[in-house]
């Protein structure tokens, strides 16, 4: 640990994390004239390496939001033909079985995965299956992809604070994914059981949006969708206002499995 890295700790210790997160978010919101808009875009794809070949054509982002949540263009990112794709564009940091007991080792972190899920009773079903970590880059694609074909069931949307999911987050932030904002999404597939894709918020992403539910914003909540929406492997799930973490668990029915490193939603991380 550098003196810079735990400086930087101190600070956000600090910071009024969520406040922050709203403000920068209505100001990504807002409308800017179209020659400073174009002039940030540039700089900001200068700085991160942002691919925006791979984007639909647009003469230009009316907000930055807009051009975080950007869309790609079709066929870009090819969906595997299997049970199980990537769910998002990112680095994968971790993937590993569940424990017996319902609980995941998370570089130095263990989680219990109920309160993860934000639902106790859920845990058991995946003690034996396994999990999967995608972190999303502010140079990554921000919108998150169901892994599988099935019905979209259940959202629940959790409240909570807004730590940075980057190396300093994880390093100086106890229960770091279970203090932040987070929304999980459940799936039940006719071949491998129920899958939940978990997206955790993070500074400066203020915002997730479910696209099921529609709106800018997806409210604490529990959210039941009656009828279940169909979903096929790659159908959008929902969007990140920036970038953040997406952390995936499948039942003991299908064991996921690839190379840490980068990732592309659609890949696949299961063999059959």
């Amino acid at each position: 640990m550098t003196f810079a890295t735990f400086a930087a700790a101190q600070v956000l210790r600090v910071v009024p994390r969520v406040r922050l997160s709203q403000a920068v978010g209505k100001l990504c919101d807002a409308t800017v004239p179209e020659p400073l808009n174009r002039l940030a875009t540039a700089l900001y794809c200068r700085a991160y390496g942002v691919k925006l070949d791979e984007c639909e054509p647009c003469n230009g982002y009316p907000s930055f939001d807009q051009f975080f949540t950007r869309r790609l263009r079709d066929g870009v990112r090819p969906i595997a033909q299997v049970s199980v794709v990537s769910p998002a564009d990112g680095r994968l940091e971790q993937l590993g079985a569940v424990r017996p007991n319902g609980r995941i080792q998370v570089k130095a972190s263990e989680y219990s995965v109920g309160e993860l899920i934000g639902d106790d009773s859920e845990a058991p079903r995946y003690a034996g299956g396994s999990f999967a970590v995608v972190y999303l880059s502010p140079r990554d694609y921000h919108r998150v992809h169901s892994p599988v074909a099935g019905e979209l069931k259940l959202v629940r949307s959790m409240k909570g604070d807004l730590y940075p999911v980057n190396s300093i987050g994880e390093r100086h932030v106890p229960d770091l994914f279970v203090r932040n904002q987070r929304v999980a999404l459940v799936i039940d597939t006719p071949d491998v059981g129920r899958v939940t894709v978990v997206m955790v918020g993070a500074i400066i992403v203020g915002r997730i949006s479910v696209t099921a539910l529609g709106g800018p914003d997806t409210r604490p909540g529990i959210y039941p969708l009656d009828p279940a929406v169909p979903v096929r492997a790659g159908d959008e799930l929902g969007v990140f206002h920036l970038g953040s973490t997406a952390v995936l668990f499948v039942e003991p029915q299908v064991t996921l499995s690839h190379d840490l490193g980068s990732i592309r939603y659609g890949e696949a991380l299961s063999s059959r």
